[in-house]
């Protein structure tokens, strides 16, 4: 398996940088109900 590191590295830096702003705004918690809303079916269909 390769990974590919410089695609890693630039993906979690934007995450990063992404949530570090969602907590300056306050937008942290819309976010993270973002993901719950989103990743809800994956989790139900592994059920």
């Amino acid at each position: 398996m390769i990974i590919r590191w410089q695609k890693l590295l630039i993906s979690l830096s934007l995450w990063i940088i992404a949530e570090i702003c969602f907590n300056l705004v306050g937008m942290d918690e819309l976010a993270d109900y973002s993901e719950y809303v989103f990743e809800r079916p994956a989790i139900v269909l592994c059920v």
